[in-house]
C-alpha cells in the first residue's frame, strides 16, 4: 500500500496525528572521495574559504532542521539533537561523514539523517572545488535507526 498517494492518486503528506509518539534516531553517511592537494589542504585547514569540516558540519546540521523544506511530503521536526561528524582517511584521500538526527515524535528521522549527510558532503564539494572539480560524492545511506512501529534497524550491508 502506498502511503504517500491518496485514493485519487494525488501526492499526499502522512497523517501521524494517532501515532504515538515514541524515541526516534537515525544515524546516514556520505562518503567524498579527492585529490590528494585537496585533502591535504583540507586536513592542514589550507583552503581559501576557511575551515571546511567546520562549515559542512554547521551546513550539515542547518540541512536536517530544513529537511521538510527541502522534502516535499516530509513533515516539519522538532529535532531534540543533530550532529555530524567526519571521519578522515588519508591513503584513500576520503572523507566520511556520519550524520545523527534524534527526536521524540510520531515519525522517523531518517531523511534528516540523509539530508544532513547530503549537505555536509555538498559542502565540502562547493569549498573545495575551486583545487579539485573532480571530486566524487558517494555512498549516501542509512546506517541504522531505532524507534517507532518497525523497531531497531541496521543496515547490515554497510555495517
Amino acid at each position: 500500500m502506498l502511503t504517500h498517494v491518496d485514493q485519487q492518486g494525488k501526492a499526499s503528506m502522512v497523517d501521524v496525528s494517532d501515532k504515538p509518539s515514541s524515541s526516534r534516531q537515525a544515524i546516514a553517511s556520505a562518503s567524498i572521495s579527492m585529490s590528494a592537494e585537496a585533502f591535504e589542504l583540507l586536513k592542514g585547514n589550507k583552503h581559501k574559504k576557511g575551515d571546511v569540516l567546520q562549515v559542512a558540519r554547521i551546513a550539515g546540521i542547518q540541512a536536517a532542521k530544513k529537511c521538510a523544506d527541502l522534502i516535499p511530503l516530509c513533515h516539519p521536526l522538532m529535532l531534540s539533537k543533530v550532529a555530524v561528524d567526519f571521519s578522515l582517511y588519508e591513503q584513500a584521500q576520503r572523507i566520511d561523514i556520519t550524520a545523527l538526527a534524534k527526536l521524540t515524535g510520531q515519525t522517523g528521522v531518517e531523511m534528516e539523517a540523509l539530508t544532513a549527510a547530503s549537505v555536509a558532503a555538498l559542502t565540502i564539494f562547493d569549498m573545495c572545488k575551486a583545487v579539485d572539480p573532480r571530486m566524487q560524492i558517494s555512498d549516501i545511506q542509512v546506517i541504522e535507526k531505532q524507534g517507532g512501529k518497525s523497531g531497531h534497524f541496521i543496515n547490515k550491508d554497510n555495517s
